[in-house]
């Protein structure tokens, strides 16, 4: 077998195998008579089919699948022997040309590309932020309110309807004296001045009572939903079937007792609370920090990624939304999802991967047996009972890999927050909390 080697455009490289046709022969000869033997054809006792039998039925897939394993195992060689750097396979060429000689070799062009020299940039010129948030009594007094709120009840009311309360109505719009699809509906219940309906339309109930039936203008939004009513003005008739204001649970002994604090004691209740929310506001503060540090990263080395790594990770992400959408009960069999639409995510998670896979080779960041630990430790610290968590981690070697990677991660940005220029920026809660914290 004889190589040549050429370098193509940017990491493709292009190999030009010669197979030896007798050693492809062999093996397909060799394949025909097993498919021989195991052939049942009609007219032909089993096995006994004639060779030229199974040659016409068989023989394209065989001399298919034979070329394929020589060509891949001659390449797998070739890759050890030259000690080639392969990122992905592009493509396999049969080639023709004029002066191959047919008897004795096959040509085949492999075009493949190679991992990128990356060469670590200069952090020190890099700016990084940290973030960080405080939680004291104030945090914890709007997150247990969330919580009297997830647990409120509506008791019935015979007032005037107000903020917060949840009404029954029944209501049928028209537009222009028509009824319009999507306008009426019966015994409907909402949080009233939630938003949740047309601020018009919410402001027509407020005020009115148990068994007041009104009629209140809509106009609908120029860029509403539904088009076919986008700018329209609407007549509904509401008729107010019940109010009911909400109550919130007091924070007492059996308030606590409700969030799992056995004895009912408020202040551990308080305590446990705190716990729980510290572990994960530092979670998305980590995130946060963690991003800003890997976007230095990326900033102080720019690489060039491997097409066949951004198409393969592409693959893995859409896969991933399948996978998401079916466990939401979508029906996802036939959808098909454009890679092109993960290719800019992807390409940055593959240059992540492979700057990081650098930095940690070159800067020796593998993490050690107790910093796999403590990420194990905390994340069993959430469960009811840590240590089965904890034992169901060491009971196999493939369940460390992901404590393990979260353990690399963290060695990166602590390595790129001791190079790099860093700005401490604080946080308030709901900042770090999101919609989660509005109270």
């Amino acid at each position: 077998m004889s190589v040549t080697v050429e370098k193509l455009d940017n990491l493709e490289r292009k190999i030009v195998l010669a197979l030896n046709w007798e050693d492809i022969r062999a093996k397909v000869n060799a394949r025909m008579k097993l498919a021989q033997k195991r052939a049942r054809i009609d007219g032909f006792r089993p096995g006994k089919a004639p060779l030229r039998i199974i040659d016409s039925m068989y023989g394209y897939g065989i001399r298919d699948e034979v070329l394929n394993e020589i060509t891949h195992k001659a390449f797998e060689e070739l890759i050890v022997a030259e000690k080639l750097k392969v990122a992905g396979l592009k493509s396999l060429t049969a080639l023709e040309d004029a002066d191959q000689d047919d008897e004795k070799v096959y040509k085949i062009a492999v075009v493949f590309e190679e991992f990128p020299e990356i060469k670590l940039g200069d952090l020190s010129i890099q700016e990084v932020t940290k973030f960080s948030t405080e939680i004291g009594d104030a945090e914890i007094d709007k997150t247990v309110n969330i919580l009297r709120q997830q647990r409120t009840r509506f008791n019935h009311v015979e007032r005037e309807a107000r903020n917060g309360d949840r009404v029954i109505i029944d209501f049928a719009g028209k537009i222009d004296g028509e009824i319009f699809a999507g306008g009426s509906a019966e015994n409907y219940p909402f949080l009233l001045g939630k938003g949740q309906m047309l601020p018009d339309f919410e402001a027509g109930i407020a005020g009115m009572k148990e068994g007041d039936v009104k009629e209140v203008s809509v106009t609908f939004p120029e860029d509403y939903q539904s088009k076919d009513i986008a700018g329209k003005t609407a007549i509904f008739t509401i008729t107010l079937k019940n109010v009911s204001e909400a109550v919130l649970p007091e924070v007492n002994e059996e308030f606590a007792k409700s969030l799992g604090i056995e004895d009912g004691d408020v202040q551990k209740m308080r305590a446990e609370i705190k716990k729980n929310v510290s572990r994960e506001v530092n979670r998305r503060v980590s995130e946060m920090t963690k991003d800003s540090a890997i976007n230095a990263l990326l900033a102080a080395t720019p690489v060039d990624v491997p097409s066949s790594m951004v198409t393969e990770e592409a693959k893995t992400m859409a896969a991933r939304m399948k996978e998401n959408f079916a466990a939401q009960g979508m029906d996802q069999r036939d959808l098909e999802l454009p890679l092109d639409m993960f290719n800019e995510q992807a390409s940055r998670r593959v240059a992540i991967s492979l700057i990081m896979g650098e930095l940690v080779r070159e800067e020796k960041l593998e993490p050690s047996e107790e910093q796999v630990r403590n990420v194990i430790n905390e994340f069993a610290d959430s469960y009811e009972d840590p240590q089965e968590v904890i034992d169901w981690y060491y009971s196999d070697k493939k369940n460390l890999q992901a404590p393990t990677s979260l353990a690399i991660e963290q060695n990166v940005v602590d390595y790129v927050l001791s190079k790099a220029k860093v700005a401490d920026k604080v946080l308030t809660f709901d900042e770090v909390m999101g919609q989660q914290a509005q109270a």
